[in-house]
C-alpha cells in the first residue's frame, strides 16, 4: 500500500526536479524505518548519468523545501539516490547511461538454453548487446538476451 503523503510529496519534488534538469524516477516513504525514510530517485532529463555530485546538489534543494512545506512532520531521513543496483536495463537510454557498468545477462544460447554472463556493459546496438567480460568483447545477438541487469561488482 502507498503512504498517503506520496501524491503530494511527487507534486513538490516533480517541479523542483525539471528545474534542475532532473525527472523524477521514484518516490517512496519507508515507514518501516526509525525514522522514516523519504526516498527520492531522479534521473537527468536529458538521459545522462546522474552523479553523486548530482545527488547532493538536489538533497539541499529538495531538504529545504521538504521542510519549508511542511509535508514530514515527524523526524525522517531524504535520501536522493538514482535508480540502483539491481535494476533492470530496458530503455535504450539505459544502456547508454550505464555503460561501463557491471551488468548480468540472461540470454538463449545457441542450443536455446537460458544461460547467463556477466560482465561490463559495452554498447547495444541493433542486433548485439555487447560485454567486457575479464577484457574481451563478448556479443550476445540482442533476439536472444532475456534481461540485463545492474549487479554489484565483483571483487577479484
Amino acid at each position: 500500500m502507498s503512504h498517503p503523503l506520496i501524491p503530494d510529496l511527487e507534486l513538490l519534488v516533480t517541479p523542483l526536479a525539471e528545474a534542475s534538469g532532473l525527472a523524477v524516477n521514484g518516490v517512496e516513504i519507508q515507514a518501516h524505518r526509525l525514522p522514516l525514510t523519504l526516498v527520492i530517485q531522479i534521473r537527468h532529463a536529458d538521459g545522462r548519468d546522474v552523479n553523486l555530485d548530482d545527488c547532493a546538489a538536489f538533497s539541499g534543494v529538495l531538504g529545504e523545501a521538504v521542510e519549508a512545506s511542511e509535508l514530514m512532520p515527524q523526524a525522517y531521513v531524504l535520501e536522493v539516490s538514482s535508480p540502483g543496483i539491481g535494476e533492470e536495463l530496458s530503455e535504450d537510454r539505459d544502456f547508454r547511461s550505464f555503460r561501463g557498468f557491471p551488468v548480468s545477462v540472461r540470454f538463449r544460447d545457441g542450443q536455446g538454453l537460458e544461460t547467463t554472463r556477466d560482465g561490463l556493459l559495452l554498447e547495444r546496438d541493433e542486433e548485439n548487446l555487447q560485454l567486457n567480460v575479464r577484457g574481451r568483447i563478448s556479443r550476445i545477438p540482442r533476439l536472444d538476451v532475456i534481461s540485463v541487469r545492474l549487479v554489484t561488482p565483483a571483487t577479484d
